[in-house]
């Protein structure tokens, strides 16, 4: 009796402490839009986070990405959201901040480790306030099939006249349609292509800075060149391809019947699991030999504090973890093609995404062109950009009209 009863005291003693330790650790939750990523948060980051930090327990809740939005500032509003926000580049986010609901954290001290191009994706007009932390970039270029380019004993094209060759001859061939790429949802169009060449025409971040500037317009030389190398890919694009979606484009290049996919390194993992092909990627063209090499470089997800949160510093401990090397690191090879935006030297595992990645040496990086600040007019110029590239590439709209049709955009009502 005496025993059992001792047994049952200590029982509860240790129920009782184990209820104390439970109770001690802060939970804090991290707001997304990339359900997806749940197992690679829940089992390859977070973990190793929390064992640097037992007093902190991270939760992962994300939101279906088209109604990520919505719902997170129903939440924001509702006092309920998470005290992690994954922010989405520029204007986006610059609006929760705006409203107060994200907390301004240039003071975090791993800021250091991102150059200004990454925090200009979430930091005010003036940069007088960052309110996230750069955190992932996705990569604009193009994915062939090795085993295609073998069998038709084709070369990595690196300059504009080599890579026409490389479409003239797959053309010629017969046996894989050239590019699969289709103007049906338009945005592959401008993403995948105006603003995946284009750099090398208007210069990168010289041309892109200066139409915010004022100093360049849509009706320049390198703009138009971009669209007009939109109407030269025309020809190589199969039968049908204004009916083509994006989804449909995925398939025809993973099923083995193209040889190039212009796209972007977000396929990496999806495209590796798909297509029983060896896998490859290549720089968008340089205009010739002695011209610089270009690649979108575009910032795609950041991460920052509710500025509501009641758990402040166990949030700004995290988010200086988000700001290190061993964080770049496990985010880069947790989800292959989301590259860490850090400047820290990291190993990246994945071969393909080595050949993305090694871009960054070899080209100047920018970003879309008219993600900061241009896309705040009636209709977006991001959004237009999308209907004048798939109007140019389907034959309906030449590239000087589409040029003038999006500096009118911005005449319309942006004052640089």
């Amino acid at each position: 009796m005496r025993v059992t009863a001792f047994k049952s005291a200590l029982a509860a003693v240790t129920l009782c402490l184990s209820g104390t330790a439970v109770a001690e650790k802060v939970v804090i939750s991290i707001e997304s839009w990339r359900a997806e990523d749940q197992a690679i948060w829940d089992d390859l980051i977070l973990p190793v986070f929390e064992a640097q930090n037992p007093d902190i327990d991270v939760q992962f809740k994300p939101t279906t990405a088209t109604e990520y939005n919505a719902a997170l500032n129903a939440r924001l509003a509702g006092g309920t959201a998470g005290d992690i926000i994954t922010c989405r580049p520029f204007d986006n986010a610059l609006a929760m901040y705006d409203a107060g609901s994200l907390a301004d954290i240039k003071g975090l001290e791993g800021l250091s480790n991102f150059s200004d191009v990454a925090k200009a994706a979430w930091s005010t007009d003036a940069g007088d306030a960052t309110f996230c932390v750069p955190m992932a970039s996705v990569i604009h270029a193009f994915m062939y099939n090795k085993d295609a380019f073998a069998e038709l004993k084709l070369e990595v094209p690196t300059t504009e006249a080599e890579f026409y060759a490389v479409l003239d001859a797959i053309k010629a061939d017969g046996t894989y349609v050239p590019m699969a790429m289709g103007t049906k949802d338009a945005w592959e169009a401008a993403t995948m292509g105006y603003t995946n060449v284009g750099p090398a025409y208007w210069g990168g971040e010289e041309g892109r800075l200066g139409l915010i500037s004022g100093d360049a317009k849509f009706t320049d030389e390198g703009f138009v060149e971009g669209f007009r190398q939109m109407a030269k890919w025309t020809p190589y694009l199969g039968n049908g391809f204004q009916a083509q979606g994006y989804t449909d484009s995925q398939n025809l290049f993973t099923l083995g019947r193209a040889a190039i996919y212009p796209t972007g390194s977000w396929e990496i993992t999806g495209f590796q699991e798909n297509a029983d092909f060896e896998l490859g990627a290549f720089a968008p063209p340089k205009k010739d030999a002695d011209s610089a090499c270009y690649i979108s470089d575009h910032t795609d997800i950041g991460i920052g504090m509710n500025a509501a949160t009641k758990n402040k510093e166990q949030v700004m401990k995290f988010l200086a973890w988000t700001t290190s090397a061993e964080f770049a690191e496990l985010l880069t090879n947790a989800a292959p093609g989301f590259f860490s935006l850090s400047q820290h030297d990291i190993n990246v595992e994945n071969a393909l995404a080595q050949e993305f990645v090694a871009m960054r040496g070899q080209c100047e990086a920018t970003i879309r062109v008219a993600h900061q600040i241009l896309s705040r007019g009636e209709p977006a110029l991001g959004n237009q950009l999308w209907t004048i590239t798939a109007n140019v590439i389907n034959g309906s709209l030449s590239p000087e009209d589409a040029g003038k049709e999006a500096q009118a955009n911005l005449d319309g009502w942006y004052k640089p």
